[in-house]
C-alpha cells in the first residue's frame, strides 16, 4: 500500500518508523509537513518522500493519514476537497468524529477513525478504531495494517464508544505514571535515591503488566495473589480501599470520558452556520 502522511508530527514518526520495520518501503511513504526541520528529519530518518504542500505528487497514495492536531483538521480537510476519490483515510486526530470529518472532506465516507496512544511511540500501544459505513473490508485490512505497525487494535461497533477508548486508553498512560509517581515519592521517603526510587517503581509496573499480559487470569485474582491474609499488601490495599480510591479513579476514568463527548461537540461544531 501506498501511504501519505499530512503532518510530521510524533505519532506519524511513531507509525512510519512501525511501517518501515514491518517492510513497508520508505519509497512507499510520503509526508507533507510545512516546516523545513521536519521535513528535513523525516527524509534523513526514514528515506521517505517529503511535501511541503498538499499537491497532487503527495496524494499519490490509496491511503491518506491526517496526524495534525483537531484544531488543524477542517483546514486542512477543505484542502483536500475533491482529491481523495477512491482512497481510505485514517484520521488520528483526537475528539473529531468521523461524521464531521466526512462532512469537512465533501462528503467522503471512506473514513477510519483512530485513537492510539502514547506507548505508541516504542511500538507497543493499543488503538480504537471505528469505519464509516462505506469503508470496504479491505480498507478495514489497510487501516488496522497501519495502527498494528505501532500495537494492537481494537475495533469498535458503535462511534461513541471512541470516548471511552480515550478516556481509558488514550489517557490510561497517563494514570499509570500518576500512580508510578505515588510509587516513587513513598520509595524516596523510606530514603531510597531518586534513581533507585525510579528503577523499582518502573520494574515494578513494568513486571506486573507483563504478567497480566501473560495470561486470561481476572486482575482481582492476580491480586489476590499478592495479598496475604494480615500481610503487609493487605495492610496497604485496605487503606486504599478506605480512601476509595478505586471509586476515585473509575469517577477520573468517566470525567475524562464525559470530555471527550464535549470536544467532539466543540469541535463538531466548526463551519456549522
Amino acid at each position: 500500500m501506498n501511504i501519505t502522511f499530512i503532518g510530521g508530527g510524533n505519532m506519524a514518526n511513531a507509525l512510519i518508523a512501525g511501517l518501515t520495520l514491518q517492510g513497508c518501503a520508505p519509497d512507499a511513504i510520503r509526508v507533507v509537513e510545512i516546516t523545513p526541520e521536519g521535513r528535513e528529519r523525516l527524509h534523513g530518518k526514514y528515506g521517505v518522500a517529503v511535501h511541503e504542500n498538499i499537491d497532487a505528487p503527495a496524494l499519490d497514495s490509496n491511503i491518506v493519514v491526517l496526524a495534525v492536531k483537531p484544531q488543524q483538521l477542517r483546514t486542512v480537510a477543505t484542502q483536500l476537497h475533491g482529491k481523495l476519490t477512491g482512497k481510505l483515510v485514517i484520521s488520528i486526530a483526537a475528539g473529531v468524529r468521523a461524521g464531521d470529518l466526512a462532512r469537512w472532506l465533501g462528503g467522503h465516507g471512506q473514513l477510519v477513525r483512530a485513537m492510539p496512544n502514547t506507548p505508541a511511540m516504542i511500538l507497543s500501544g493499543i488503538s480504537g478504531l471505528y469505519a464509516l459505513p462505506d469503508v470496504t473490508d479491505e480498507q478495514k485490512q489497510q487501516a488496522e495494517g497501519v495502527l498494528s505497525a505501532v500495537g494492537t487494535v481494537m475495533w469498535l461497533d458503535h462511534e461513541p464508544q471512541m470516548d471511552a477508548i480515550t478516556a481509558v486508553s488514550g489517557s490510561g498512560p497517563a494514570y499509570a505514571f500518576y500512580f508510578m509517581e505515588a510509587l516513587e515519592a513513598a520509595a524516596r521517603e523510606f530514603g531510597f535515591p531518586a534513581g533507585a526510587a525510579r528503577h523499582l517503581t518502573v520494574e515494578t509496573f513494568l513486571g506486573a503488566a507483563k504478567l497480566a499480559a501473560a495470561g486470561d487470569e481476572d486482575l482481582s485474582v492476580l491480586r489476590s495473589r499478592v495479598t496475604s491474609k494480615g500481610g503487609t499488601t493487605e495492610r496497604a490495599l485496605l487503606s486504599m480501599e478506605e480512601n476509595k480510591v478505586k471509586d476515585s479513579i473509575v469517577r477520573a476514568v468517566k470525567a475524562a470520558a464525559e470530555r471527550s463527548r464535549e470536544l467532539g461537540d466543540e469541535l463538531g461544531k466548526a463551519g456549522q452556520p
